[in-house]
């Protein structure tokens, strides 16, 4: 079921040339996306998220990518 905000908003679009209507649609559907794949993140355990994190790091650390640097320099 839609919201009433969400129904106003696609009323008013339709009153729109076809091409910005296009480009809205591309930009809600990356929005959307975007959502899903952020919810995805939310529910996966932490620790499995922080372990995926540390070794993305210390990978890059491996590979010269990273430089160490003090608190005063982030």
């Amino acid at each position: 079921m839609m919201t009433d905000l969400l129904t106003e908003a696609f009323k008013k679009a339709q009153n729109l040339p076809e091409d910005i209507q296009n480009e809205l649609a591309k930009q809600l559907i990356q929005d959307i996306e975007s959502e899903y794949q952020w919810q995805e993140t939310l529910e996966q355990p932490q620790s499995s998220f922080l372990d995926e994190l540390a070794r993305k790091a210390l990978n890059e650390s491996s590979q010269g990518k990273t430089k160490k640097i003090g608190f005063d320099e982030i």
